[in-house]
């Protein structure tokens, strides 16, 4: 138990932010789940639509840092190759 009104302030501050952060890491989990379900359902289109979506979530929530720009930047790099997987004009490498 908080023993001055300052320190149950911040108790409560930081259970407010915990569970805002927590709504918004779940987002951002289920912006990529709709990402890789929608290459596994091999669908191109819906697969552009919701990568643009993840990569927009991903942004925000690195330049809010809830997660670090390098994670965010790896998940991109990731879901971009999956999609581009798909595409029908890949290049011989």
């Amino acid at each position: 138990m908080a023993n001055t009104l300052s320190v149950a302030k911040r108790a409560r501050e930081a259970e407010k932010r915990r569970n805002h952060n927590a709504s918004r890491r779940s987002n951002m989990r289920t912006a990529i789940k709709k990402v890789v379900q929608a290459v596994e359902a091999k669908d191109l289109e819906k697969a552009q639509t919701f990568f643009r979506q993840a990569t927009k979530v991903l942004a925000i929530n690195a330049n809010k840092r809830l997660i670090k720009k390098n994670k965010a930047a790896r998940h991109t790099a990731q879901l971009n190759r999956l999609v581009h997987s798909l595409s029908p004009n890949k290049s011989a490498d």
